[in-house]
């Protein structure tokens, strides 16, 4: 059973951190007409050069339907590639162009540099060692399904 500061936690935590994306998301020039699934479909290109879209549906938890709209926005503004399976000419793999990793890498970077930036500017040494060390249960918690 989980208790009442677990619970607490688990809220806060929540709040931190959706506040803390939004934040990010503003920072960027990369604020485009993309939402959040649009973004987590060209992450998941960067890191899988090619996958098919009932995988990426199956990844994103979203319908067929869904991630056939969400592939044809990413096909008009030029950041996908579509190709034939050569082991079958029916599948169309989905990877990323070079304008997709170019978006990719431009917001990464001007977040990275805003966080560094607000880091350095809020955060003592004491602070930023204790963000260092929270690294390795946040990412922990991202392995939980």
């Amino acid at each position: 059973m989980t208790s009442l500061d677990d619970t607490n936690l688990a809220s806060d935590l929540r709040t931190v951190v959706s506040r803390l994306t939004k934040k990010l998301r503003s920072h960027s020039s990369g604020r485009s007409p993309l939402s959040m699934t649009e973004r987590s479909v060209i992450k998941l290109l960067d890191e899988h050069p090619m996958l098919l879209p009932g995988d990426l549906a199956k990844r994103e938890k979203v319908t067929s339907q869904s991630m056939s709209q969400i592939l044809n926005h990413l096909d008009e503004l030029g950041y996908i590639v579509r190709q034939p399976l050569e082991t079958d000419r029916r599948s169309v793999g989905i990877s990323l162009s070079d304008a997709g990793k170019l978006f990719l890498d431009t917001t990464r970077h001007e977040r990275d540099e805003w966080l560094a930036d607000a880091i350095q500017k809020t955060c003592s040494a004491d602070d930023q060692a204790l963000l260092r060390r929270a690294l390795g249960p946040l990412n922990r918690l991202l392995d939980v399904d």
